[in-house]
């Protein structure tokens, strides 16, 4: 995943947009130490060790290959955003062994909030940041969950924030197939009620028969 995500930025072209990646994903560097190994929820998607990696990575080559097929799209930006949607989860969860629970700063001030200002912050580092690019990115971090009732400020009004909130939606409901999936008995292809699905979720290739004429 990693060689992965270097090989992204590296398609990266905006020179400030570069180096804002360089500084959050530069090796040896604390941000990066804690980028690597937190997780991307408590629960419901990629709740383990490496799983906001994982998350991320994921919803930014899904936005950066779909950027190219819808126009008026800055694939730059959206990647960027894609990046660095979830990076708020630095500071509101603490990964304790395989124990994840919410930080005083998570409770307090939520996952958006804080990755609003984390990027603020990165960004009056470099001198020369465009303020046109800096809305532009911001709003992503802002509008990822897509509506006030799901605790986003506001809600996407950029082709670029719309992308990345519909692919990491999509990429939340995924890797909660994945959470179900793992927990169900073999034999068994329904689930119970799933709150992360929305319904109970349905693996037509687990009974063992459908296995091994698959195979």
């Amino acid at each position: 995943m990693e060689a992965d995500l270097r090989e992204l930025i590296s398609t990266v072209r905006n020179p400030h947009l570069h180096r804002l990646l360089a500084h959050v994903f530069a090796d040896g560097t604390a941000t990066w130490t804690s980028y690597r190994d937190a997780p991307a929820a408590k629960y419901y998607h990629q709740a383990y060790r490496h799983g906001l990696l994982e998350h991320s990575l994921t919803v930014a080559q899904a936005v950066g290959a779909i950027a190219a097929t819808f126009p008026g799209i800055d694939r730059d930006v959206a990647v960027t955003g894609a990046l660095l949607h979830d990076i708020g989860k630095l500071d509101a969860y603490e990964l304790n062994g395989d124990d994840i629970t919410m930080s005083d700063h998570g409770r307090l001030y939520g996952e958006i909030s804080l990755g609003y200002y984390r990027v603020r912050r990165l960004i009056e580092r470099i001198d020369g940041f465009p303020p046109d690019l800096e809305q532009a990115l911001l709003h992503i971090i802002l509008s990822h969950h897509g509506s006030l009732a799901h605790g986003s400020p506001v809600v996407p009004c950029t082709r670029e924030a719309t992308l990345v909130h519909m692919i990491d939606n999509l990429g939340g409901k995924l890797g909660s197939f994945d959470r179900v999936e793992k927990d169900l008995p073999m034999g068994e292809q329904w689930s119970a009620f799933d709150k992360g699905i929305g319904a109970g979720a349905y693996f037509a290739r687990r009974m063992p028969g459908a296995a091994r004429e698959a195979a």
